[in-house]
């Protein structure tokens, strides 16, 4: 069984997700990034774009629009200005961020 951390995708209006995960990945400014238990520390800036929650045998797909990912000592935090959890796979997670950066545009 491999080793599971805690993960916390965050809005400025709620917690979107919270729990345990075996692995994450997420879109960054600098490119894509794949997440295990015990990463080194690292901040960086997220892309508009999919992310995915691999736990307990699910998955689980968000589409986010911008914000911050910080990983310390087994704790993922994903700070974003808005994020949409979708009940289908990876591209609906994309499509839903689509959606979240065409909205913040159009105010």
């Amino acid at each position: 069984m491999a080793k599971t951390f805690q993960v916390d995708i965050v809005t400025p209006e709620a917690v979107i997700w919270s729990g345990q995960a075996e692995m994450v990945s997420a879109r960054t400014t600098e490119g894509d990034i794949g997440i295990l238990a015990d990463h080194e520390p690292t901040m960086a800036a997220l892309a508009t774009g999919a992310v995915t929650i691999h736990h307990e045998g699910k998955v689980t797909a968000a589409g986010i629009h911008g914000g911050f990912l910080q990983i310390y000592k087994n704790h993922v935090t994903l700070l974003t200005d808005s994020a949409k959890l979708t009940e289908g796979g990876l591209e609906d997670a994309r499509q839903a961020a689509a959606t979240l950066r065409d909205s913040e545009a159009n105010v």
